[in-house]
């Protein structure tokens, strides 16, 4: 299975990144601090003046100052209990509270501690008072004073605060703002993601299935492993590759292969993840992810699903020309233009939309070289298997060359969707392996539908088994139809009744008679209901969604009307041209044609099932008691004997 490509460490960074080496440590731009430094020193000396007020007033409430008269009667009452003197100045502690005397300062209040001046003209018996009432006296402080620094670290303590509060706030503001569009969502420069080391690459080896691909891959393999050799002969390497394709063909992997392969950084990323709202931002993601990737190299930069920002340009479709999604792709121009060859820096792109790309980006000299990736034939789709299922215990009876028989057009992401299915089924069914059956289940689950419990009035179910018998047998008996492999009138998904035909071998071309077997056998099973019934229902609208868009194609496209004539009259999307790039004369004859090819298809379908009545009984009365038929039980029943063998 490949490896998962290493998440995002940020949210606004725009790539990620495969074997990248650690960034060196960020030197953090010097910060200046709003209001200035001399805001900061006067802000922090209101604020010592304000803690020294308020340390102050909270010493001062610690003990009263009382007259000498007090300190002596208080002593002539005992109710002094200790006392510490200090020159004329006494400290001293009361056993009982008192009420502060007048005039003190502290009215309203009690005390019991006190501090009091003895006179110098003082006569009296103070120590002999004191021995009296058993006043002790100390050699230290009643109340102590805090030192200096005590007092200076105290009231510096708010204004720490207020510095760290100060610098936190500067820290966030300068991170916010990040220039001049950082309130916009703008931030700073990410970095890349550092691989963990010794994880293990993507290579070819994880890729199968497109080995034709890969030979054209390869020389950029070697362009990283060995550019001296280029160098030497002059030669330039080609600086961008262009990877187009179907969805689900594996075009991301082979560029993480080709990465791995040559053992270079790689730097993903979605086109849409460059485009913001803000015009500009996109750009400036675009130079950073080209510089990190000029710093590490030799490394490759791959962005995914390019059609995003790389539509081509103009038609009005944006602001001027000045939109976000230009300004971007004018940005991945410029950068690919400014590479001289020799960095080792290759972009490579994937898009399943390469006809609408601008040609400034397809030019030679940008994305100079384009790389069809088309779904895998059947040697590829059982090598694909084979990779898909390293990690799957498989049973003996499991024949992966077989499903990928039965497979064609599938392509590497839906066969590893397949084979998920299958192991998901086989847990449901608590077995230890999966089985061949588990395989044909999840293969009928992804091209059929999961069966839905559903029942049928008796009338509606007997006439969905006409409808299938239909189909199923003009696809027996219609020269190079493809062959029928399962007849099921369980419902699944949005349908009734399922006939599954696929071909023996993969098909690139198709000629006349193999497209007026295919409108034959869509409309089988509306000519059944005709021809047992005598009615048409509403089951036939997804056949003839198939039916119209073949008849469309032979028609405008592919000139198998003598009437239209070999010409395209309805290129590209057929959807799309309809109607607007041909004469009116031309559209009504497109349309006069298609309707001739259908009811000549239509009128066959019915005399064929008609001729043969007893079979088309016999499909149908074996499905309304089985329900499901497969490939060689359905041939029996009908006794038709297959023409084309495996």
């Amino acid at each position: 299975m490949a490896n998962p490509v290493p998440p995002r460490d940020r949210t606004d960074q725009p790539w990620r990144s495969e074997g990248a080496p650690p960034p060196p440590p960020p030197q953090p731009p010097k910060r200046k601090m709003p209001g200035g430094w001399v805001g900061l020193v006067l802000t922090a000396l209101v604020v010592y003046l304000v803690a020294n007020l308020i340390l102050s007033f909270f010493n001062e409430g610690t003990e009263a100052t009382i007259s000498y008269t007090e300190f002596s009667k208080q002593v002539a009452d005992g109710n002094v209990s200790k006392i510490y003197s200090k020159g004329d100045t006494i400290q001293g502690q009361l056993k009982k509270e008192q009420p502060t005397p007048s005039g003190s300062g502290h009215g309203g209040k009690n005390y019991t501690k006190f501090k009091t001046e003895r006179p110098s003209f003082a006569d009296d018996n103070l120590w002999s008072d004191l021995e009296k009432h058993h006043v002790t006296v100390t050699a230290e402080p009643v109340v102590k004073e805090r030192s200096f620094l005590s007092n200076l670290l105290i009231s510096l303590a708010p204004m720490f605060l207020l510095v760290f509060l100060w610098i936190f706030i500067a820290r966030r503001m300068s991170q916010g703002m990040g220039g001049a569009g950082g309130m916009l969502g703008r931030k700073q420069p990410p970095k890349p993601v550092e691989l963990e080391p010794g994880k293990k690459r993507t290579t070819f080896a994880d890729v199968a299935g497109i080995d034709e691909v890969e030979g054209e891959l390869n020389d950029v393999v070697d362009f990283l492993k060995n550019p001296d050799a280029y160098r030497a002969m002059g030669a330039k390497m080609p600086r961008g590759v262009l990877l187009a394709g179907p969805p689900g063909t594996g075009k991301t992997l082979l560029a993480r292969a080709v990465a791995g392969e040559a053992g270079v950084p790689f730097f993903s990323a979605s086109a849409s993840e460059f485009i913001e709202m803000i015009v500009g931002v996109g750009a400036s993601r675009v130079r950073e992810l080209f510089a990190e990737a000029r710093k590490v190299a030799p490394s490759i930069i791959f962005i995914d699903e390019i059609d995003t920002i790389g539509r081509a340009r103009g038609g009005g479709s944006g602001m001027g020309g000045h939109d976000e999604r230009e300004q971007t792709l004018n940005q991945i121009l410029t950068e690919m233009d400014g590479f001289t060859g020799s960095e080792g820096v290759i972009v490579i792109a994937a898009t399943n939309r390469a006809d609408v790309l601008d040609p400034a980006l397809t030019r030679p000299g940008r994305f100079d070289r384009i790389v069809n990736v088309s779904p895998p034939d059947r040697g590829g789709r059982e090598a694909i298997l084979d990779i898909h299922t390293r990690d799957i215990p498989l049973a003996p009876d499991v024949d992966l060359a077989q499903v990928a028989r039965t497979t064609p057009g599938m392509t590497g992401a839906e066969l590893a969707n397949l084979t998920n299915e299958a192991a998901l089924i086989a847990v449901k069914r608590g077995q230890r392996q999966v089985t061949q059956a588990d395989l044909s289940e999840a293969l009928e689950k992804v091209q059929l539908g999961a069966e839905r419990p559903l029942v049928m009035p008796e009338e509606e179910r007997r006439r969905t088994a006409y409808h299938e018998s239909g189909h199923a047998l003009l696809g027996m008996l219609q020269p190079g139809a493809d062959p029928v492999r399962k007849i099921t009138i369980v419902p699944r998904g949005r349908a009734l009744g399922v006939t599954l035909s696929t071909p023996e071998s993969d098909k690139y071309a198709f000629t006349e008679e193999y497209l007026r077997g295919r409108i034959i056998g869509a409309l089988g099973g509306m000519a059944a209901e005709h021809v047992v019934y005598g009615v048409i229902t509403t089951g036939a609208e997804n056949d003839l969604e198939q039916v119209t868009s073949i008849a469309r194609g032979m028609v405008g496209r592919w000139g198998m009307s003598e009437k239209v004539g070999r010409l395209s009259a309805l290129p590209g999307d057929a959807q799309q041209a309809y109607g607007l790039a041909a004469a009116p004369e031309t559209l009504d004859a497109i349309d006069g044609e298609m309707r001739r090819i259908v009811d000549e298809c239509y009128e066959e379908a019915c005399h064929k099932l008609r001729d043969n009545r007893h079979k088309l009984d016999a499909l149908a009365q074996a499905l309304l008691e089985s329900e499901t038929l497969e490939e060689s039980d359905a041939y029996r029943i009908a006794g038709v004997t297959r023409l084309h063998k495996e």
